[in-house]
């Protein structure tokens, strides 16, 4: 379908509705997050879904969806030949696969809870997707809340075959402390690549357990607008949390790169996933900004609280606002970590893919965010053919649809798909 070799940076394996409730330890099994499935007689809406499942976790404990039925086609179900059937047929070659439902408690504050799941999951997908790694790359969780263990589980991966990792969006330490290092050292070292999802993180089970998760609540304000009619407040606070959700991906990037991770750990990858990647350009250029005297400002403007009862050149109320920005601690520009060590993935946006010579080639990479309703799965040739106009050329073009991650997670460009055989 593609002449470039196509890797979705987004992709997700449905995990077996009881695969926690089987693999936990037994004294954590009546906590473990589990799937239930359901049918309905008739469709809520005629022609729609009779297909549900209801998520049992923390947070998130009654969440209930449409299974992810694309219509005209076989449901995806997790199973690996089934996703690289599914692969086939959107014309992507290979895939970094992510949890599915199963990230909502990978990463929470109780590190035990979190640990077992991760471990599951992570032998999980060793067991049954490394076979394929020619075409899959599967992640592998590790919860941070306790940087030792996570450590030790990173090592027990690479021995395993794993070759990338998975660590959460909204950290218990902003990633800026020097307590991540023995992480950043053990990624580095095995040459896996650090992924950041979007929606992992943050969720508590020692205070408020009851509490729906903030990600679940924002999805339901959507949910409860479409139901209505729209008022002018609806329509104007929706556009504003359009950008709302850019925050986060820049708090995690100044950390790494205003955290002096990037200079320290110069052959690590950091992976932002799902955040889209159209902010990107402003954002690299306030950073560059923030740390360079600009055209016109005037290095020696002074300012602050003038103390009379002190002499003039004894007043520590006052500075000069733009000294530092001459104080930059890294040999590189901020932006320049970026182009180098960072990308961000997006699936539908046309914005990052015009800006990228601004940005880099580098920093910006595709992703059809299978099997999910709200990606481009078997509509992926149409959503490249919108984001990609002929003034981009074949190198960009190539690099961004799969080149760029093909290199930082180690996948084969010269295995196309049309080598594959379409029953592997």
């Amino acid at each position: 379908m593609f002449k470039e070799f196509v890797v979705s940076g987004d992709s997700h394996i449905i995990e077996p509705v009881d695969l926690f409730k089987t693999r936990l330890p037994k004294q954590l099994r009546e906590r473990a997050l589990w799937e239930e499935e359901f049918t309905l007689d008739e469709p809520i809406v005629e022609g729609g879904h009779t297909e549900f499942k209801k998520l049992h976790t923390i947070g998130y404990d009654g969440w209930t969806i449409s299974k992810y039925r694309q219509f005209g086609g076989a449901t995806p179900d997790g199973e690996p030949d089934h996703i690289l059937r599914d692969m086939n047929l959107d014309g992507v070659d290979a895939s970094v696969m992510f949890p599915n439902l199963s990230l909502f408690v990978l990463f929470t504050d109780d590190h035990e809870l979190s640990m077992a799941h991760a471990r599951v999951w992570n032998d999980y997908i060793a067991e049954r997707f490394l076979r394929h790694k020619d075409r899959l790359r599967p992640t592998a969780a590790v919860p941070v809340t306790d940087i030792p263990e996570a450590v030790a589980e990173v090592e027990r991966c690479a021995r395993m075959g794993l070759g990338a990792i998975l660590i959460p969006e909204t950290p218990p330490v902003p990633y800026a402390a020097r307590i991540y290092d023995p992480l950043w050292a053990a990624a580095q070292s095995h040459g896996m690549p650090v992924f950041i999802h979007v929606a992992t993180g943050g969720v508590k089970t020692r205070e408020n357990t009851s509490e729906t998760a903030l990600t679940v609540r924002q999805m339901m304000m959507a949910v409860t607008m479409g139901k209505g009619q729209l008022t002018d407040d609806m329509v104007s606070g929706r556009l504003q949390n359009a950008a709302a959700g850019f925050a986060s991906p820049q708090r995690i990037i100044a950390d790494l790169v205003g955290g002096g991770v990037c200079e320290r750990y110069p052959n690590l990858h950091f992976n932002l996933i799902e955040f889209s990647a159209g902010w990107l350009v402003s954002y690299m250029g306030f950073m560059d900004k923030s740390f360079r005297t600009g055209i016109g400002q005037d290095a020696d403007w002074w300012l602050g609280f003038w103390d009379d009862s002190r002499s003039p050149k004894d007043q520590p109320a006052m500075g000069r606002l733009f000294t530092i920005n001459e104080k930059w601690p890294y040999p590189l520009k901020p932006s320049e970590y970026i182009q180098r060590q960072i990308h961000v993935q997006f699936a539908d946006d046309p914005t990052a893919v015009k800006a990228r010579g601004i940005t880099g080639i580098s920093t910006i990479m595709w992703g059809n965010d299978y099997p999910h309703a709200e990606g481009t799965f078997r509509s992926s040739a149409d959503c490249i053919a919108y984001n990609f106009d002929e003034t981009v050329s074949d190198e960009d073009r190539a690099a961004i649809l799969g080149g760029t991650l093909a290199d930082v997670v180690h996948f084969d460009r010269s295995r196309k798909l049309a080598t594959v055989p379409q029953d592997a």
